[in-house]
């Protein structure tokens, strides 16, 4: 149980740090401010600033988030606000504390009449609450301000917003998050070659054969190629293991093609095992031969994660052919319940799941709802179509439309997944 619990956690922080991450790189490349990169959800726990950002460790270890300016709104000073003022020698703003908890010592109290923190950086007020004592402070570009919950970030100028960059600029970043979970899939597919020593071909050649099994009792050796299975071609190893699986304790009639080059035909009779549901399937005691290059092992990483991007799609392609599902789609508890399954394979089981789902992660992001990443994307290329951006008030529309469909969608799914695996 802790064991599953800890392995859930931390493979879906990692899917969704190294999501983040890519929009972190390509945003600072941009000239895009990021203030905040979050390890986890919820209150803060630690933070540690580095070149213009706040890193900090939150409650929940539950992924993590990055806050880009534009992305949200700056934190209001709204007439009244209660605030420290912390000034350098030229008597400009360099820090305002709006946590009323934890006030700083060397901050002068103002109660704001007006601020603006984006566009003339400047913020006016009444000293202690003073009305005699009236001042107007200019506002370092650079300035830190001190939420309510404590978290220390930078002001977000306007030239360093997120709508400040080009929009190629502003693509490449929505486009990063996925296109490292992809990366981080490829990568894993290698790690995972590498910890098994080598990959499993994928053409219909032997490797080992088990002892006291049907194809070693008919002479089956390691490097014998099936080419045909009852006069139909096999191309693959899928598509031989297919066959064999459809045909338990009936005898079947291999065309096998030794190492030598010479050619046989065997006759064998699959044994009948079980599958999880109970349904008879076909076995011969064979697995598909290992290769141990360096190149092989490289070359799996690409070829594995395409595999998969191709059977995601065409999961997604099926919505429009045989209709939408909500089984189509497993939220956190679905994710978990395979998690169980998965630790119990050990490290290679783990390995494979972590490169799936991050796959997953970068495929449903690509998606064109708004609020994702993808629809994210829509509206960049309607801009590039238009030539301008569309108003804030429909951009703001549409993703809240988006946000409320995904809010909808994820309950449906999480009720769904809780009657599949707990009831």
């Amino acid at each position: 149980m802790i064991k599953t619990i800890l392995t859930f956690l931390i493979v879906f922080s990692i899917l969704v740090i190294f999501h983040e991450f890519g929009h972190y790189y390509f945003a600072k490349k941009s000239g895009i401010l990021v203030r905040e990169f979050a390890l986890g959800m919820g209150p803060k726990l630690f933070s540690y600033r580095k070149n213009q950002t706040t890193f900090t460790v939150r409650m929940l270890p539950l992924g993590g988030y990055v806050r880009m300016a534009g992305y949200e709104e700056e934190s209001e000073l709204r007439p009244g606000t209660p605030v420290g003022l912390v000034l350098n020698d030229q008597n400009e703003v360099i820090k305002i504390n709006l946590n009323q908890k934890k006030p700083l010592l060397n901050a002068a109290p103002l109660e704001v009449t007006s601020a603006d923190l984006e566009k003339t950086l400047v913020i006016e007020g009444y000293l202690a609450g003073n009305n005699d004592d009236f001042v107007r402070y200019n506002v370092k570009k650079d300035a830190l301000i001190i939420e309510e919950d404590g978290t220390e970030v930078q002001i977000a100028p306007i030239d360093v917003q997120f709508q400040s960059a080009s929009l190629p600029q502003r693509m490449m970043t929505n486009f990063a998050g996925p296109m490292n979970n992809l990366i981080l899939a490829i990568v894993v597919f290698i790690i995972f070659a590498f910890v098994q020593g080598g990959v499993y071909s994928s053409d219909s050649q032997i490797g080992e054969v088990m002892p006291n099994s049907p194809a070693e009792e008919v002479g089956l050796t390691k490097g014998d190629l099936v080419t045909a299975i009852n006069g139909t071609e096999v191309g693959d190893w899928q598509k031989m293991v297919s066959i064999i699986q459809k045909n338990p304790d009936k005898e079947i009639t291999l065309s096998v093609e030794h190492e030598s080059g010479e050619m046989e035909e065997v006759q064998i009779t699959p044994e009948a095992g079980q599958t999880t549901d109970g349904e008879k399937t076909g076995m011969i005691g064979v697995q598909a031969m290992m290769k141990t290059g360096f190149f092989d092992k490289i070359v799996f990483g690409f070829s594995q994660t395409w595999m998969v991007i191709t059977s995601i799609l065409s999961v997604l392609g099926s919505m429009f052919t045989k209709g939408f599902s909500v089984d189509m789609f497993g939220g956190p508890v679905a994710i978990y319940a395979t998690t169980e399954t998965v630790v119990s394979a050990g490290l290679l089981g783990i390995l494979n799941w972590m490169a799936f789902l991050s796959i997953n992660l970068g495929i449903v992001n690509l998606l064109p709802i708004p609020a994702l990443d993808g629809g994210k994307l829509v509206l960049n290329v309607i801009e590039g179509v238009r030539g301008k951006p569309l108003s804030e008030e429909k951009e703001g529309l549409v993703t809240l439309i988006g946000a409320g469909l995904l809010v909808v969608l994820m309950v449906l799914v999480t009720w769904n997944d809780i009657q599949r695996y707990f009831f």
